[in-house]
């Protein structure tokens, strides 16, 4: 009996002690990266007499890696895709319930990813293959929105 109460007391100490982490207002950020992550399914062609369906908020983790080449990464077939990524990972952050996030970032070049299942998720490819490539400028906050669309037919 004492062993199960020690456990818990244990267990309800280890619960307390989490935190969830700190989520950053955009207006306290100088420098970096901001944005939204949105979900389309289905069919998105337009149809007379019906309105194309909005994207709906995706609540995810956005990665942020240094410049990526797709021959950095394994590709799922010609899907947007990815199981690996072998660039350097520079940060993560976890997008609120609206799809919203903002991150801090040194001034640079980052190909930004997004979780899908246990993939990653990323759509734009510049001519040369590189992947998702934002830029953040000295001072300045770069806005991006991604939507994750690969289960949707255009």
């Amino acid at each position: 009996m004492r062993l199960i109460l020690f456990l818990a007391a244990v267990g309800w100490v280890a619960l307390l002690s989490c935190k969830a982490p700190q989520k950053l207002p955009v207006n306290q950020v100088k420098q970096g990266i901001f944005g939204s992550v949105a979900e389309a399914v289905g069919n998105q062609m337009p149809r007379v007499g019906q309105a194309t369906p909005e994207p709906v908020p995706y609540p995810t983790t956005v990665f942020f890696y240094e410049p990526t080449n797709i021959r950095q990464a394994n590709q799922v077939e010609s899907a947007p895709l990815f199981t690996a990524i072998f660039t350097r990972l520079v940060a993560t952050v976890q997008t609120d319930s609206a799809g919203t996030f903002v991150q801090p970032l040194p001034v640079g070049t980052y190909s930004v990813f997004v979780q899908v299942g246990q993939q990653f998720f990323a759509n734009q490819f510049d001519i040369r293959n590189n992947i998702s490539l934002v830029t953040v400028e000295p001072g300045k906050l770069t806005e991006i929105k991604i939507v994750v669309n690969h289960n949707a037919a255009y």
